[in-house]
């Protein structure tokens, strides 16, 4: 079980905790995601989600008879360990993942012994219980973030970018809550828009397309916003973590935030690029199981953008951009240094020219 993940039964001194297995069906574009690839290795209830939504999207089945009949089909057959009594409208209905996602966030709180994660409260707002909701939850004519504040309902629909969003609430709870706290306040000073504004603008440019570098070493930090590959990603790699064979010694690791990224990178391509943020650490960062830097990076994330998203001049081209794919151990292919040098994706920068 990776270090990110926790058990599907969870038991206690007291009691044993026992979880519903989702039932449904998804299509066959879960089916084409690779849960094995490096920058899905972070998400936290990996297994379990993966593991869902491998049998969600393979099955056959076509759950169709309700009727409290022992045919092979029947609800009465469906069989496990960890299965609640399952109603007949949560068979073969929409909002799958919503479910696979409340699931996961529920064994995380019942592992950790700590409550469900809370939105932010902005204004006078209380703050809310964060939960995985169908899509139709959406009142006509509210605004996704401002529903979310103000109810804690996240809504999802049973597509991959939902899934990768709904996984990234799951791995950065705070910073995720801290983006839509700041979303708040932009609307309760501007309404709802064609033009977000700055401050929007860049958080959706994070939130759908983000990445995080943490490193100890300061000078790889400053290489990559200085768009300087070399000295970034080809150089140093020898200190670059391996998501397959962490390291102790380690002092940079990448880890993807956007979920939008994550969708696009379900078909890797060359050209796709983050816009990241850099996370200075002590080395001792890279000592800490997976699960404990996820909760270390939650809190940091969730202050570097709180301090970013208050400056008044803050925008999108403040986030260092970063060709995925040239990540040390993310891609085969990068080993070899001449991938590197393809300038349509490596491309030469243009801090200079902000500084103007």
């Amino acid at each position: 079980m990776p270090a990110n993940d926790l058990p599907a039964t969870l038991n206690s001194d007291t009691h044993t905790k026992q979880l519903p297995v989702v039932e449904g069906q998804l299509d066959h574009s879960f089916a084409t995601i690779d849960w094995q690839m490096p920058w899905l290795s972070h998400i936290t209830q990996l297994s379990y989600i993966s593991n869902t939504i491998e049998r969600l999207s393979h099955s056959k089945s076509q759950r169709n008879s309700l009727d409290g009949s022992n045919d092979s089909k029947g609800l009465d057959n469906v069989k496990s360990p960890n299965r609640h009594d399952i109603n007949a409208s949560d068979i073969n209905t929409p909002d799958t993942i919503a479910k696979v996602l409340k699931t996961a966030m529920l064994q995380q709180a019942e592992h950790l012994q700590q409550p469900l994660p809370h939105t932010k409260p902005a204004h006078d707002h209380k703050s809310q219980t964060l939960q995985f909701v169908s899509q139709n939850a959406l009142p006509d004519g509210e605004a996704y973030e401002h529903f979310i504040g103000t109810s804690g309902n996240i809504p999802t629909r049973d597509n991959l970018h939902d899934l990768f969003n709904g996984s990234i609430w799951l791995t950065f709870p705070k910073t995720k809550a801290m983006l839509n706290y700041y979303h708040m306040l932009e609307i309760a000073k501007q309404g709802i828009n064609e033009r977000r504004g700055r401050v929007r603008d860049t958080i959706t440019v994070f939130d759908e397309n983000g990445a995080v570098l943490v490193t100890s070493d300061a000078s790889i930090g400053e290489a990559l916003v200085s768009f300087d590959w070399q000295a970034s990603l080809v150089k140093p790699r020898a200190k670059w973590d391996n998501p397959t064979q962490p390291d102790n010694s380690a002092q940079a690791a990448v880890y993807i935030f956007g979920h939008a990224l994550l969708e696009q990178l379900v078909h890797p391509r060359k050209p796709l690029c983050a816009h990241s943020i850099v996370i200075h650490v002590a080395q001792e960062f890279f000592t800490l199981s997976l699960a404990e830097r996820m909760r270390y990076l939650d809190d940091k994330v969730a202050e570097y953008m709180d301090t970013l998203l208050s400056n008044d001049d803050v925008k999108p081209r403040q986030l260092a951009p970063l060709p995925i794919l040239g990540v040390p151990h993310f891609w085969a292919e990068n080993a070899d240094t001449d991938f590197y040098e393809d300038s349509y994706v490596f491309r030469s920068g243009r801090r200079k020219k902000d500084k103007k």
